[in-house]
């Protein structure tokens, strides 16, 4: 039996050690899956580590400041996680950077880092590291895993290990203690500059040993989250630590045929890729025709009116059971086949959606946390009895949680940062008396189920001086298939008012029905029985929120947002300040 792990390049021994698991790492290159062996990933990380030794980098006094500092901008892929292995067995610091940053937010972290060396992906992350090379003086090396012109290739840093270089990793390795920092992990901040999170062993194996029993079975899961974000590189050391495979999706385009191929039986995601899963089969079944038509929307119907833990009578069960075997079926092998859960966090996931991808018998766990908190705070169980519809699940062992007086959701225990890198100010308006502050509004359910109600810094007050709550009130909207982007505005303004951006292939196909011609966006949003139908779709949801909250007015656009426009966050959710400022005017329209 493997002792308890106290670094997270732990799990490199721990898998030599356990000898059962063939494929520690898959990624696909040029059409073909390559694996890595834990062995393989031994010797490529001791390479890579040697490599880094050669080039200058590592420990110094091992204060978190003296340590040498390496980035990566690069999509997920086997080498990314031995990267960061080789980088923290020399007690170096590796600082991952959104390959979608913007260059003025990137000079800063590379300086505020003092960064050495940074790996790339391809030629675009190359050009853009590039172009600052000038105005980082720390910068030494850019190195690419892609084969780029002018940029060295990481096998060229990566050749076979000497004795003498694995017995100086092995020495350097011995001193690394739990309490070290492992990463520092720049958040893009709503406002102003990013802040370097410093995460320590403690925090992110606490988090990983923490997490592990609510985690489903299973030995192979696939990943297309970005590493740079602590879900997805807090769940590969679980995945690591428990000896599952860890194959890499080639990109987000590819993630239908890379299931089809993995038949992972896990994945983590965000809510906006789950809520595109959804569309696809809502889209799918759409199209279908006569019996088996009216056999897709009975069964969707059914799940809509699932509860958990709750029985709901013999001929309800009956029913299910049988859209489970001519229904959902095809919706599980549409992911594989094989898949025991999906874990997703990030953001509040539609109950809707859970309800339904729950019957369907596609497990969905929810849970909470935060870069700050390594992350997880909460999350919902595998087993039925660990699970509550409209909750981020329960706390996880060792985390505390309480609820301020204003609703704040505060937290405590192993997996609370160390603080802001060089930002002690910023550290004690957020840790106080040991209590991290959120910044969520939230309370607990049944003692131990945690509810996510809102942002806190995104409550607004009316002009009547109501607050507002605009969360449930967009994740509602979204429910209607005809809804693909909302964002609720209304501070200091009279009433509530809405953004929103049509589901434009459901939209057309209404038309088509309904006779009306198929225009362009831009066309469509003007059309008056299109404004119609949207209106009727606001006033069924108002019901469901009292007077203050409901959406009065509303503006329709034609262009759905997305991370290379600049209206969301590599996590996928909504800079609100960009928003409201790039669409000022359809607000005013609202308020004329």
């Amino acid at each position: 039996m493997n002792p308890e792990p106290k670094r997270l390049f732990d799990c490199i021994q721990f898998q030599l050690n356990a000898g059962t698991n063939p494929v520690m790492l898959a990624g696909k290159s040029a059409g073909q899956w390559k694996t890595y062996s834990p062995a393989e990933v031994a010797e490529t990380v001791n390479n890579l580590s040697a490599g880094l030794l050669r080039m200058g980098i590592g420990p110094n006094d091992m204060t978190v400041e003296g340590r040498d500092k390496v980035a990566i901008l690069c999509k997920n892929r086997p080498e990314w996680i031995m990267l960061d292995l080789a980088v923290q067995q020399i007690g170096a610091l590796l600082t991952p950077i959104y390959p979608t940053i913007n260059v003025n937010e990137l000079e800063f972290v590379l300086n505020d880092a003092q960064v050495k060396a940074v790996f790339v992906n391809d030629e675009d992350a190359f050009l853009k590291v590039l172009s600052l090379k000038d105005k980082v003086p720390s910068l030494q090396e850019i190195i690419s895993f892609e084969h780029v012109t002018n940029a060295r290739h990481w096998k060229e840093i990566s050749q076979p290990a000497t004795t003498e270089e694995l017995a100086a990793i092995r020495s350097i390795s011995d001193k690394i203690r739990y309490e070290d920092t492992a990463t520092i992990i720049y958040t893009s901040g709503t406002t102003g500059f990013p802040k370097g999170v410093m995460l320590s062993h403690r925090n992110i194996v606490s988090n990983v040993i923490a997490s592990m029993p609510c985690f489903p079975p299973g030995n192979r899961c696939l990943s297309f989250l970005p590493l740079n974000h602590i879900f997805e590189r807090m769940v590969t050391y679980l995945y690591l630590f428990k000896g599952v495979s860890v194959y890499y999706a080639e990109s987000l385009d590819t993630i239908g045929d890379n299931l089809k191929e993995v038949k992972p039986h896990m994945f983590t995601t965000v809510p906006r890729l789950l809520e595109k899963i959804y569309e696809r089969i809502m889209s799918k079944g759409s199209e279908l025709t006569g019996i088996k038509k009216k056999l897709f929307y009975w069964a969707h119907g059914l799940a809509e009116k699932f509860e958990i833990n709750q029985n709901q009578g013999l001929w309800y069960n009956i029913q299910l059971a049988l859209a489970n075997k001519i229904i959902f079926s095809k919706w599980r092998e549409g992911v594989g086949g094989e898949l025991n859960a999906i874990v997703t966090g990030g953001a509040a996931c539609q109950v809707r959606l859970i309800r339904i991808f729950t019957a369907a018998k596609l497990v969905v766990m929810e849970g909470y946390g935060l870069t700050e908190t390594s992350p997880v705070i909460s999350v919902n169980r595998y087993e039925v009895s660990g699970r509550k519809f409209g909750t981020a699940g329960r706390l996880v062992e060792k985390v505390e949680v309480k609820i301020a007086e204003d609703g704040e959701i505060l937290c405590k225990g192993p997996n609370v940062m160390e603080g802001y890198y060089k930002r002690p100010d910023l550290t004690a308006e957020v840790i106080i008396d040991g209590w991290f502050h959120t910044g969520d509004i939230g309370m607990l359910v049944n003692t131990d189920f945690l509810k996510i109600t809102d942002r806190k810094k995104e409550l607004f007050k009316t002009s009547g001086g109501k607050y507002v709550a605009p969360l449930p009130i967009e994740n509602k909207l979204k429910e209607s298939n005809f809804v693909e982007q909302v964002m609720v505005v209304g501070s200091e303004r009279k009433y509530v008012g809405a953004l929103i951006i049509p589901s434009f292939p459901n939209l057309k196909d209404w038309c088509k029905q309904q006779g009306i011609p198929v225009a362009g966006n831009e066309e469509l949003i003007r059309n008056e029985k299109v404004v119609s139908l949207f209106k009727e779709i606001v006033e069924s949801y108002n019901i469901f929120f009292n007077h203050v909250e409901q959406v009065k007015k509303f503006e329709l656009l034609a262009h759905e947002w997305s991370v290379d426009t600049g209206e969301l966050t590599p996590k996928l959710s909504m800079k609100r300040k960009v928003i409201m400022e790039k669409y000022k005017a359809a607000i005013e329209r609202i308020y004329s």
